[in-house]
C-alpha cells in the first residue's frame, strides 16, 4: 500500500503505555514524526520518568481525568496503543483517535519495531522512516564502563514469564566461576519473593526510579533476563541482551529490538503450544543459556 501524502506540519499528541518495553517501541513513532517535521507532544508515566534520556521530545505526565479533554484539544492526532490504559474511552475525548491495537494483535509474527515503522509508512504518510527512539545517553556516563558485570533481571510483569528461581541462582554461580561480576535487579517490592535464594550470596540492586536503573544499566557490560521491559530498556541502551522467552512466536513479536540483542528459547521437543507454554521452564535450561551468552559474547 502506497503511503497516504499528509498536508503541511501535523500536531500529534501519543499517549505512551504504562509498560516499559511497549513505551520505548511508541517513541519509534515519535522519533519518526518529529524528523517528519511534525509537533510532538507525549504524555505517559513512564516516557516522563526518562524524559532525560529524551531530550529533545515534549513529554509531560498524563493529565487527570478532569483536565485530559482540554489537553488533548490542542492537538490534530492522538495516537494510543492499548484501548484500555492507560486512558479508558480515549475515542469519547477527541475527535481523531488511532489505536495501534490492530498492529498489537495482528496474526504475523513481525518484530513490534517493524509494525510500528509501517505505522509511520502507512497510516501517517511517511516516505522514509528509521527504527531509532532517539533515545540520548546522559552525559557523563561511560557505556558499558562495568564490562565483566552481568545485569540478571529475573522478574517480569506476569508470573507465566519467570523462569525457575533456582535456575538463575545456578546461572549467576557458573558465571561467576567465568570470572564475572554478577549483579541481580528488581523493584523494591520484588525483593520479597529472592530474599533466601539470593540474600548474602550475590548482590542485589534495586532503584526507586527508571533514571536511576537506566543510569546505571548504561555502565553494565551485559543483561540476561525474561521476556519484559527492562530487557527493551538494557537492549535501547546499547547493553548486549539475551532474553528467555516462552515459545518462538512470543520472541519473533517481543523480542527486544535494538543493538545486540538475542533471544534463547527452551528445546522444541515438546509437541503443541499448549505443553510448550506449561513446561517451559523445564525445557529451558541452564546449558542451554549459558551456551546462548557464550554466543552473545562472541559477537
Amino acid at each position: 500500500m502506497a503511503p497516504t501524502p499528509h498536508p503541511g506540519r501535523r500536531r500529534v499528541a501519543i499517549i505512551t503505555s504504562n509498560a516499559l518495553g511497549d513505551t520505548l517501541l511508541l517513541m519509534v513513532i515519535v522519533r519518526n514524526l518529529l524528523d517528519n517535521g511534525d509537533e510532538v507532544a507525549v504524555f505517559g508515566r513512564v516516557a516522563y520518568a526518562l524524559r532525560g534520556w529524551f531530550p529533545e521530545v515534549d513529554i509531560r505526565p498524563i493529565p487527570v481525568e478532569a483536565q485530559l479533554r482540554e489537553a488533548l484539544a490542542a492537538w490534530d492526532i492522538v495516537v494510543q496503543m492499548h484501548d484500555h490504559q492507560p486512558v479508558q474511552n480515549l475515542p469519547t475525548m477527541h475527535p481523531r483517535v488511532i489505536m495501534l491495537s490492530s498492529f498489537a494483535t495482528e496474526a504475523q509474527p513481525r518484530p513490534m519495531l517493524a509494525r510500528f515503522t509501517e505505522f509511520c509508512r502507512v497510516e501517517l504518510g511517511m516516505a522514509e522512516t528509521g527504527t531509532q527512539n532517539g533515545l540520548v545517553p546522559r552525559v557523563g556516563l561511560q557505556h558499558r564502563r562495568h564490562a565483566r558485570r552481568v545485569v540478571i533481571h529475573p522478574e517480569a510483569s506476569t508470573p507465566d514469564k519467570r523462569w525457575l528461581p533456582g535456575r538463575f541462582a545456578r546461572l549467576a554461580r557458573r558465571l561467576e566461576r567465568q570470572g564475572y561480576e554478577v549483579a541481580f535487579v528488581m523493584a523494591p517490592g520484588e525483593l520479597d519473593r529472592w530474599n533466601d535464594l539470593l540474600t548474602g550470596r550475590f548482590a542485589v540492586h534495586t532503584f526507586s526510579n527508571l533514571d536511576g536503573l537506566a543510569t546505571w544499566l548504561y555502565e553494565s557490560g551485559w543483561f540476561i533476563g525474561n521476556d519484559s521491559g527492562v530487557g527493551h530498556l538494557a537492549a535501547n541502551l546499547g547493553i548486549p541482551t539475551l532474553s528467555l522467552f516462552r515459545r518462538r512466536t512470543v520472541a519473533q513479536r517481543w523480542r527486544p529490538a535494538w543493538g545486540n540483542a538475542q533471544v534463547v528459547l527452551p528445546w522444541q521437543w515438546l509437541p503443541g503450544a499448549a505443553l510448550k507454554e506449561r513446561f517451559w521452564r523445564e525445557t529451558l535450561t541452564c546449558s542451554r543459556v549459558l551456551s546462548a551468552f557464550a554466543r552473545l559474547t562472541a559477537e
